[in-house]
């Protein structure tokens, strides 16, 4: 299979490099002058993995028509502007898979409704989606993951197509839960993050359980399964998200109560914005992410504004 991953920050890179090692032809593409395309042709590493000679590297997206599968990793708030760059090039009759968690700030849609909306009705839109670093994976690690899809045969394909004794596939059956709850965990991770640095991981258990409730009614209230919370999507990337040393969203709430100056890449930040204006459309309560929202856009005291999650009125469990 001919693939073209286009995003080369630590998961695009490893996707390549996972792609390759399953025996695919795989092309990597960044911008041109972008940090991670400039070091990755100077010397094929990130500091993390080093890229094989045979998968290709580029800073041109000229040949992207031709490739079976276009893989997209790049922060979810500039999808549509790729999108629009990408019309030029004419795809038709080809798969984007989707490798990124977030919902569009503006609009409040899903990634793949964007893609949708902006390229040609012959083309097919998955998500991958689920637990794993690129850290653990290039030590061998396994994992499980989900890819999902409007199209079923597009997931079951790519899943069947994708799986190895790396990473182990499912295929989801709902696009809105699984899209919604992968972008919603790195909120969760954030208050994880918040909790560490006051001391106060043993909470997270309850983050947890809070968590995953919270983000079922709201998936259950756009329309999709209330089930896909508890599965790979969001429940079953906690550990990676909420305990990892390695998530940019745990480490960045926990630097965030430090005062510490955080530069990576958190998606919840963003993601949390979006979520707001569901809950309002929806008229769903998720009280966790209320919170983060306003520790960190209304400059609420963390510590008190955590705190209030944990003494709210006594009620049923469900």
């Amino acid at each position: 299979m001919k693939i073209t991953v286009l995003g080369c920050g630590r998961w695009g890179s490893f996707i390549a490099w996972y792609l390759d090692s399953i025996g695919n032809e795989v092309t990597l593409y960044g911008p041109a002058g972008t940090a991670d395309i400039v070091r990755f042709m100077q010397t094929r590493s990130n500091g993390i993995l080093t890229l094989p000679e045979r998968i290709t590297l580029t800073d041109s997206l000229s040949g992207i028509a031709d490739s079976d599968v276009i893989v997209i990793s790049i922060p979810s708030q500039i999808v549509r502007s790729l999108m629009d760059q990408l019309a030029a090039y004419k795809i038709r009759d080809r798969i984007f898979v989707l490798c990124m968690k977030g919902i569009e700030i503006e609009t409040g849609k899903r990634l793949s409704e964007i893609v949708s909306e902006h390229t040609d009705p012959s083309n097919r839109v998955a998500v991958w989606v689920g637990p794993g670093h690129p850290q653990e994976f290039i030590k061998g690690n396994p994992n499980c993951m989900v890819i999902d899809s409007a199209d079923p045969e597009v997931a079951t394909e790519l899943a069947d197509a994708f799986s190895s004794d790396l990473i182990r596939f499912y295929y989801g059956t709902d696009l809105i839960g699984s899209e919604v709850g992968a972008a919603a965990k790195n909120v969760i991770g954030i208050a994880a993050g918040m909790l560490d640095g006051y001391g106060m991981g043993a909470l997270k258990g309850a983050l947890m359980a809070r968590g995953t409730h919270e983000v079922a009614r709201l998936i259950g209230a756009m329309g999709g399964s209330e089930l896909s919370a508890y599965g790979l999507c969001h429940l079953g990337d906690y550990e990676a998200t909420v305990f990892s040393h390695f998530s940019h969203n745990r480490m960045f709430g926990e630097s965030w109560v430090k005062k510490e100056k955080y530069d990576a890449l958190a998606e919840g930040y963003y993601t949390v914005r979006a979520l707001m204006g569901l809950c309002e459309r929806y008229k769903v309560e998720m009280p966790i992410c209320e919170a983060v929202y306003r520790i960190l856009y209304e400059g609420a005291d963390a510590k008190e504004t955590l705190g209030t999650l944990f003494a709210r009125k006594r009620k049923s469990e469900f």
